[in-house]
């Protein structure tokens, strides 16, 4: 505490008036009050329920002027419990079990507008109730989610992509190779134009089919099976059972039970016999 010096008034002999007295006077100074920091506002529940607002959709994409869910006489699996226990939808209860129930209760009602219902956040145990509890959320209708909405449409948007940039740098044969898997032999009658839009196209519609058929060595090898069976370099037997060369017949492979046949074929071409017959089929196809 600061100390203040100040002047006191005269009360010595007469004619000292000329003495000053310094006397040292105390200054009060006045506590200040710690302020207590304040606790910034959260948005999850003491049970890590995030309060927010929240949109519900009918998952047929149906769009019925109102439609009314069932909020009574439906049971939940309580896996800590070990059973089921009916639940209901209530507008004074804050649990949506039966027996947990204090009181009076006022039954609720649940109902989608065109296909749509918006809960607010303060309507925490209803949101859990179309969330959490009832036996049909997730197949009658579902939350939506933007954040995971954009994620799952960045990603599907990011594989269009790279399917596309992928297609664009096929070189004609394997070009030609995917899509007879798509559209089967209508490939030999294509220009290579009509080729590569159609390709760019199946790349768009099924990136996710494009991408594994690009990776799959197989596909080569069945096209050239196809390619040599379309120009008759082999032949395929009516019952799909077994190969033989064009020209002379002579039995090349017989095709496994429950196996494709141009599968089975490319799967041959890569063994050491089917090696030397795959070099020879490419040589006249070539």
């Amino acid at each position: 505490m600061a100390k203040k010096q100040t002047k006191a008034p005269y009360q010595g002999d007469p004619g000292d008036e000329h003495v000053e007295t310094i006397v040292a006077v105390k200054e009060t100074v006045t506590p200040t009050t710690k302020q207590p920091k304040r606790k910034e506002p959260t948005n999850r529940s003491i049970d890590g329920w995030e309060i927010k607002d929240r949109r519900y959709v009918l998952t047929s994409g149906d769009k019925p002027l109102s439609y009314y869910m069932k909020t009574r006489g439906i049971y939940y699996f309580d896996e800590e419990k070990g059973y089921e226990r009916e639940i209901q939808f209530t507008e004074n209860q804050n649990t949506p079990f039966v027996d947990e129930f204090k009181g009076n209760t006022q039954p609720g009602r649940i109902v989608f507008r065109n296909g749509v219902l918006f809960v607010p956040k303060q309507k925490v145990m209803k949101q859990k109730f179309l969330s959490i509890y009832h036996p049909q959320a997730g197949t009658k209708w579902f939350e939506v989610k933007p954040k995971e909405t954009a994620k799952s449409d960045l990603d599907t948007l990011n594989m269009e992509v790279d399917a596309m940039l992928a297609a664009r740098e096929l070189d004609i044969d394997m070009a030609e190779a995917i899509m007879r898997v798509e559209i089967g032999s209508k490939v030999a009658g294509m220009s290579s134009k009509e080729l590569r839009r159609d390709l760019l196209v199946f790349a768009k519609q099924r990136p996710v089919l494009f991408l594994e058929l690009c990776q799959d060595e197989n596909v080569h090898l069945r096209n050239i099976g196809i390619k040599a069976t379309e120009m008759g370099i082999l032949k395929l037997s009516s019952d799909q059972r077994t190969f033989t060369w064009g020209s002379t017949d002579r039995k090349l492979m017989n095709v496994p039970f429950n196996e494709h046949p141009y599968s089975a074929l490319a799967s041959f071409f890569k063994t050491d016999e089917g090696m030397e017959l795959l070099q020879s089929v490419e040589k006249q196809l070539n």
